[in-house]
């Protein structure tokens, strides 16, 4: 019989990532043996998993805060609390990210993610404003998306272009930024210069193929336990495909901005990536699918200096330069 120390891990290490990504992998915890999320009603179940998730993260943001050292102010944008980041040595630009934190729509927050926010603030020298918009079951998708919304809006009074507006979000984040993009469009708010969605949620329903065909090989949550609750205090089972909810089922004919999507080949929501990638490219718009072999949800942020975080992290400063032009970029 094999000790414990001597058994094999849960998930899949291969032997194509890099030894950082190996040793990450190795640290993991089985989901199957995290407490289930609350059902969808249960507030009080949500508030004190909100609180105790919140804890263990800002941890992790302050030991990110301490490598990157930003700058962070405390802001009110649109009557919604957000945190403005900036990067070491940022000089005065017209240029800002709005940064859309993840979380399964539930958890976290700005000050919780805030680590999140110095990394891209420092890999594109930009300025970035995270927004603190309220989680579900305590809000729903429409909501979310229009405090996002009202943040953008009162950059725009405040003399800032769309032009000068690059939006970023990670896991749920991602797919709540991509909504936020299609309801500008649709309102007639027009739309930022460009989209950088890590890791994206962009479906909560379990319709893409590897929600099944992964549904092992996701080492961060299980689909019934986690991701179904999540959805569902996020939006109402018959909403759930509404493009708000869910952006893949979005009219990309219409028009989006330049978007790069960026995941790893072990993510369940990997089939989103691809639907929207499709959907845009067929659209004939300009979008980019930056996969990583073996690479698990968010992982750039998570193991920010394995090979595989370095390029896909020079890949999202790249892709910023090239939406955003020379002249909206100070000196650093």
């Amino acid at each position: 019989m094999q000790s414990i120390t001597e058994q094999q891990p849960f998930v899949n290490i291969p032997e194509t990532v890099s030894e950082e990504a190996q040793e990450f992998l190795r640290t993991l915890t089985d989901p199957a043996l995290t407490p289930p999320f609350p059902d969808p009603g249960d507030f009080e179940g949500w508030k004190t998993l909100q609180v105790l998730v919140e804890t263990g993260a800002i941890a992790e943001s302050a030991a990110l805060l301490r490598r990157y050292a930003p700058t962070v102010f405390e802001r009110t944008l649109g009557g919604v609390h957000a945190l403005e980041v900036h990067p070491r040595g940022w000089r005065e630009s017209s240029s800002v990210a709005v940064y859309v934190h993840g979380g399964s729509h539930t958890l976290y927050s700005a000050t919780s993610t805030v680590g999140r926010a110095a990394i891209f603030a420092d890999d594109t020298g930009l300025r970035v404003i995270s927004v603190n918009y309220t989680l579900a079951p305590f809000a729903k998708y429409n909501q979310m998306s229009d405090q996002v919304i009202a943040v953008i809006q009162a950059l725009l009074r405040q003399g800032r272009d769309l032009e000068e507006i690059v939006l970023y979000g990670d896991g749920s984040g991602g797919g709540l930024a991509a909504a936020v993009i299609l309801k500008m469009r649709d309102q007639g708010l027009g739309m930022p210069a460009a989209a950088v969605l890590v890791s994206p949620w962009l479906d909560v329903t379990r319709s893409g193929d590897t929600e099944f065909t992964l549904a092992h090989a996701e080492p961060s949550y299980l689909y019934e336990k986690h991701s179904k609750k999540a959805a569902d205090a996020y939006a109402d089972p018959k909403d759930q495909k509404h493009p708000y909810a869910s952006p893949v089922y979005g009219d990309y004919s219409k028009g989006f901005p330049p978007t790069l999507i960026q995941g790893g080949t072990k993510e369940i929501l990997l089939s989103g990536f691809i639907r929207l990638y499709q959907a845009l490219d067929t659209a004939g718009l300009t979008v980019t699918l930056d996969l990583y072999e073996g690479m698990t949800h968010n992982f750039a942020n998570r193991i920010p200096d394995a090979p595989e975080s370095r390029l896909a992290r020079n890949k999202i400063r790249d892709f910023v330069n090239a939406h955003r032009g020379a002249r909206h970029f100070a000196a650093r």
